[in-house]
Parts: C-alpha cells; sequence; structure tokens
C-alpha cells in the first residue's frame, strides 16, 4: 500500500481506533502491537508497516485525541461569552461520547498516561497537550476583564479538562441519546455552582490521622509503600508503576517489596483500600457535623483536597489504574461508585435544608468526585498551589461556579464575574 492514498489511510485510521480501544482497557503501558494487530484482523508485522514501534503508535494515537479536543474547542472559541463557550466545548465533548458509543466516531485514547512517555515522544505530545491546554485556559478569558491571577486561571482551565474526562467514568450509565442533556446540567453545575444564594464559601476544614507521622523515618513502612506506589501508578499508569521501579524510589530490594506485598496486584489493591479509607474518614466526619448540606459537602472537598497535597498524599486516580485485572477493576469502581453516592447525599441534605440549589444531584456527584480525584496532579498545572489555598483555587470554581468570583471584601461573600 503506498503512503497517502486513501486506502493505506484507511488501514491507518482503523489501527488508530484498535490501539486506542486497547489502550484504554490495558493501559498504554499494558498494550501490545499483537493486541492491537488481532483487534483490527492484522498480523503484527503488518502494524509495524505504519508504525515501527509501539512508541510510534502510541504517540500517534494520544495526537489524534488531542486533535480531536481542539475541534471541539475551535467551536467554543467562536461563541462570544465564558458561558457559552464552556457550555459549547462540554456538550460537544459528550456529543463525541456519544458518536464514539454509537461508532460515528474513532475512539479516543485517555490522556491519563501520557506522563509513561519517553524521548523523544514525550517531548512532541507534552508540546501538543501544552497547547491544547492553553486553548482552553482560552476559552475563560473575558475580554476587557481582569478578575483572575494566572494559578487561578490555569486552576480553572484544569477543572474544566478534568470534570470533561472524568466523564469518561460515568456517562456509560445514560443512553447515548441522554449525553446531550447530561452535558447541559454538566454545563450548568459549572458556570453556576452548588450554593444557593445564601450560602457563603467556607473555610472550615477538618485534621485528618496521619500516617506519615506515625511513621516518620520509617521508609520501609507498609505505609510508605503504598504511598511510592500510588504515586507512581499515579504518574505512569499500573503497567508503568513496576516493582523494580516502586522499590528504587523506597531504596529496598525486590526482596523487601515481597515482604510487604506478594503480588503487584495485591499492592495495588492496598493502595486503592487506602485511598477508599481517606475518602470514607473525611467522608463519615462530614456527615457528623452540625451545619447543612452545603456546609458538609465544602467540609468535604476542602479536607480532600488538602489530602491531596499533603505528605500522607496523594489519592489514587481512577484513570491510572484502568488496566486492573477485570474483577479486581470492577470491585475497586463499585466502592468508587458507592463513594461518590455518599457526595451524592450531601447534596440532596443541601437541596433539602436550601444551602445547594436544584442539581441532578447525581451529575453533580459525579463532578465532584471527579474534581477530588484530578487534585492529584493540580501541581503540574498550577505552580502557585498549596495546601493552603487549593481549595479557593480549584474547589470554589466548582462548587460556586466559574462565573463567581471572591468579592473585594477578602473573598467571605460572593459576587458575580462582571
Amino acid at each position: 500500500m503506498t503512503p497517502g492514498t486513501p486506502r493505506f489511510q484507511e488501514k491507518r485510521e482503523a489501527i488508530l481506533d484498535g490501539a486506542a480501544r486497547q489502550f484504554n482497557q490495558n493501559g498504554i503501558k499494558g498494550g501490545t502491537l499483537a493486541d492491537v494487530a488481532r483487534s483490527v484482523g492484522l498480523i503484527t508485522n503488518s502494524i509495524t508497516y505504519y508504525y515501527r514501534k509501539k512508541e510510534d503508535l502510541v504517540c500517534a494515537c494520544l495526537l489524534r485525541s488531542i486533535e480531536a479536543v481542539e475541534r471541539l474547542l475551535a467551536q467554543a472559541e467562536g461563541e462570544p461569552s465564558v458561558e457559552a463557550r464552556v457550555r459549547s466545548f462540554l456538550v460537544a465533548y459528550v456529543g463525541m461520547l456519544a458518536d464514539i458509543a454509537e461508532g460515528r466516531h474513532p475512539e479516543v485514547v485517555l490522556f491519563s498516561e501520557t506522563r509513561a512517555l519517553t524521548a523523544p515522544h514525550d517531548e512532541t505530545v507534552f508540546l501538543a497537550y501544552t497547547n491544547m491546554f492553553r486553548r482552553l485556559r482560552g476559552l475563560l478569558k473575558e475580554e476587557g476583564v481582569e478578575v483572575v491571577d494566572r494559578d487561578d486561571l490555569n486552576a480553572r482551565a484544569h477543572l474544566l479538562l478534568s470534570i470533561a474526562s472524568w466523564t469518561r467514568a460515568w456517562i456509560p450509565r445514560y443512553e447515548p441519546q441522554d449525553y446531550a442533556r447530561a452535558g447541559h446540567w454538566m454545563a450548568d453545575i459549572l458556570l453556576h455552582g452548588l450554593a444557593s444564594e445564601r450560602s457563603a464559601w467556607s473555610r472550615i476544614e477538618m485534621p485528618l490521622r496521619s500516617p506519615v507521622a506515625a511513621a516518620a523515618g520509617q521508609s520501609a513502612t507498609p505505609e510508605a509503600f503504598l504511598r511510592a506506589a500510588t504515586r507512581l501508578v499515579n504518574e505512569q499508569g499500573y503497567r508503568g508503576a513496576s516493582v523494580d521501579r516502586i522499590s528504587a524510589e523506597l531504596k529496598l530490594t525486590k526482596g523487601s517489596f515481597y515482604h510487604h506485598h506478594e503480588t503487584k496486584e495485591d499492592l495495588i489493591s492496598a493502595c486503592l483500600d487506602r485511598t477508599f479509607s481517606a475518602i470514607r474518614e473525611v467522608q463519615a466526619a462530614a456527615a457528623s457535623h452540625d451545619g447543612n448540606g452545603w456546609e458538609r459537602l465544602v467540609l468535604t472537598t476542602r479536607s480532600l483536597l488538602r489530602y491531596q497535597l499533603s505528605a500522607d498524599g496523594p489519592l489514587m486516580r481512577v484513570s491510572a489504574w484502568s488496566a486492573l485485572p477485570g474483577a479486581l477493576r470492577y470491585e475497586k469502581l463499585r466502592t468508587m461508585n458507592r463513594l461518590s453516592e455518599r457526595f451524592a447525599g450531601f447534596i440532596v441534605d443541601g437541596m433539602q435544608d436550601g444551602s445547594v440549589r436544584v442539581v441532578d444531584q447525581t451529575v453533580a456527584a459525579q463532578m465532584v468526585n471527579g474534581m477530588i480525584n484530578a487534585a492529584a496532579e493540580i501541581e503540574n498545572w498550577v505552580p502557585g498551589v498549596t495546601m493552603e489555598n487549593a481549595a479557593d483555587l480549584y474547589a470554589r470554581p466548582m462548587l460556586k461556579g466559574l462565573l463567581h468570583r471572591p468579592s473585594a471584601s477578602g473573598g467571605k461573600g460572593e459576587a458575580p464575574q462582571a
């Protein structure tokens, strides 16, 4: 087949589509050229005619996915306001997911393992991804109005992209023809927040127990293993976080690793259980807080964001363990969905007591869950973020809405965007 001919292009698109599905299912590190070849009815040598190495194919998949998002951004950029641009992007994004679900659009690969790429592909993909991020950030700028600083704007852009990406975890609960409605619900929540008019932003937090403090100076403790593995899985994906890498980070031998955990799957399972325990602890403490539904929701999100950026963090990102063995993945996803429903409980409580405006509580809970989950990498995009300001920079735009800003009186009240 001659490069550039329609037949060549058609076959290459089929390979990219099959590869994206394999990488989404097995992770970038776990997917193989043989898997991709079988999925599109070819032999491995036929794949190498188009892409010599797996890394070339991964890079091509990621660049094609970035291009797909940029087409949606191009549509949104033509809208006249922040509100219209954000709504256009989110509705178009879920529209793309509906087209993928019904076979009208090729699969797009998840971005969760981009940091596992190596040279020279990492530079190519990171440059394209950063340019996409800048375009998305541009959707949030209002001409002639300066209301946020650089960190604030980057945090809001990371929030918007994370909320869109997280949609893939929960929107299959709906029929594809209903995705557009869900997109409008998402846009309404992200733009206008969850708080009723009478609910102000709260800065109360609760202390978490600190396993790090208890195990200070003990690099080989089970807790240290879990923290190291969680960080590596978040960065490298399930397959990329090898036993060798985890052991090397802790300056231990592989034998010491297996002294704590019989298999890598056991370790990752323990990491997820640790994440779930931290979320449960905060949710339980917030549920017993003597306040309304809004106050309990804010308390939960503030405390979990602080945990993400503390020495005890981060929580494990759901998108990073897509390649877990099937039964284990199903069990852990089911637990995460149950914890998400507890966020929905706070939202329903707030709607009943008047502190939260009427929204779709299931969609809202998933958005809150996605925001907290994606905070594990916020430091990559917001250099000035700290435990102290993370909630104000990142959670407040979600819970109070992108179209609201702190008042000039020190941030205790709220005022709409000019």
